[in-house]
């Protein structure tokens, strides 16, 4: 996500920090830099223009050229610009007075509406909401069963026309169900093509005021650049939208997209998509994001997925465990599943600071599955006492994992020395302070 903009900012900032005093020129020079790396990364010329006069009329001012750090001045002032120009704040969904409140997805065909639909009705069920999905899109083959799986696999209902052919009916008939069954969101997943036509405004115009939705959401694929901003521009002149969803941010490494569309269209991004995964939805915080494009992590999302992937309960046993030095190859087992249901590990590290601009640091993800693999191989015994497993236990354990003897060894031998940490730590008094959280062998 922005690897190439973040890279790029990263290099004029290292050389301003090497800088003990800036000239006005240093600074000129670094804003013609930063202009570069915008308009190269696909950002809106206009939003380009706009965004370089107002750091510029900061960053030659006293609070940089007289400050005794001006290279973090100048970063300071950037970070802030970004901030602005993403939308100073998170914005939030907005409901209905009285339930049920329609969300209105419309977009280009491929954008992801189908999915982010799935994604969004995921979290709003996770939030304890009570969503219907709506299956308004008749024209794409295979849309109806797409998000009848999808609705399927996170347990939420999917509305279907019997009649199949009238998406502005099922519309209808959806909120009448959604009424009788205490169901508080509705989500419309309606149609998209290719290209902004008239019968498609004129159908989705149609939806929008037999539902009155509550939010009319943009979805847009964010690797697509300034023909992602053209669409906003255009749905939003026809439908009035109330804010976007950005999808496969995760693979944006230029961020022209993001950067753009709010400046261009006046309507707040409320969620980006980083990732396959039906969990892959978060909310957009600029201020988080801002911080991520400046290579500064992203602490704060770091938490919010740790909190929601760890188990309290489970996480409290652990630390007696610990405390009592009685971790075992099952709980190491339960930490590595819940630690990779956090994400991909490569956007985990991106969100620390400092790690994101550390090169090669990629770790690799068949790593942990053959870890996973290996501790499965083993018997409910052998996992609470690892001291028994001798050599024809290896090569059965190997084999079964489709691992070898000898990455079976390492796997025990980090483990011996992990449980040998925590008993030093134990007698030293000083496990308290490792909270809840453990090296990982292999990472």
């Amino acid at each position: 996500m922005f690897e190439a903009l973040s890279d790029r900012l990263g290099q004029i900032f290292k050389k301003l920090r090497g800088h003990g005093h800036l000239t006005e020129k240093d600074v000129a020079e670094a804003i013609r830099e930063v202009r570069l790396a915008l308009l190269e990364a696909d950002v809106h010329y206009r939003v380009v223009k706009d965004f370089v006069e107002r750091v510029k009329v900061r960053a030659v001012g006293k609070e940089v050229l007289e400050s005794l750090t001006p290279g973090q001045q100048v970063v300071k002032i950037v970070y802030e610009g970004l901030v602005e120009l993403l939308g100073g704040r998170e914005s939030r969904l907005r409901f209905a007075p009285s339930p049920p409140s329609v969300l209105m997805l419309v977009g280009l065909q491929g954008s992801g509406k189908t999915t982010t639909a799935a994604k969004l009705a995921s979290r709003l069920a996770s939030e304890g909401r009570h969503p219907l999905l709506v299956a308004a899109d008749l024209k794409r083959p295979a849309a109806v069963e797409q998000l009848k799986v999808l609705g399927g696999r996170i347990g939420v209902p999917v509305f279907l026309d019997p009649g199949g052919a009238s998406p502005l009916k099922a519309c209808r008939e959806a909120l009448v169900q959604a009424k009788t069954k205490g169901q508080d969101i509705v989500i419309l997943d309606t149609a998209g093509r290719l290209h902004i036509d008239e019968p498609l405004m004129e159908e989705l115009k149609a939806m929008k005021e037999a539902t009155v939705p509550s939010e009319i959401l943009l979805v847009v694929d964010a690797m697509t650049g300034q023909d992602a901003v053209a669409s906003a521009s255009r749905f939003d002149g026809e439908l009035t939208l109330t804010g976007v969803i950005l999808t496969k941010l995760d693979g944006d490494a230029r961020g022209g997209a993001a950067l753009s569309i709010r400046a261009v269209t006046g309507k707040p991004i409320k969620f980006i998509g980083v990732g396959e995964k039906l969990e892959a939805l978060e909310p957009f915080h600029p201020d988080r994001m801002a911080s991520r494009i400046l290579g500064m992590g992203d602490i704060l999302t770091l938490v919010e997925k740790a909190e929601a992937a760890f188990d309290r309960k489970k996480a409290e046993e652990l630390e007696r465990k610990i405390r009592e030095a009685s971790f075992t190859l099952e709980d190491f087992r339960e930490q590595l599943h819940q630690l990779r249901n956090m994400g991909p590990f490569e956007q985990l590290l991106q969100m620390i600071p400092g790690l994101s601009r550390v090169k090669g640091l990629k770790p690799d993800e068949k790593e942990f599955t053959r870890l996973e693999a290996i501790i499965d191989s083993m018997t409910p015994k052998e996992r609470q006492h690892p001291s028994i497993i001798d050599g024809s236990r290896r090569r059965r354990i190997a084999l079964g994992s489709g691992t070898s003897v000898a990455e079976v060894n390492r796997l025990l031998k980090q483990f011996e020395e992990l449980n040998r940490l925590v008993k030093q730590l134990t007698k030293s008094g000083k496990t308290r302070r490792m909270g809840r959280g453990l090296p990982l062998p292999g990472f």
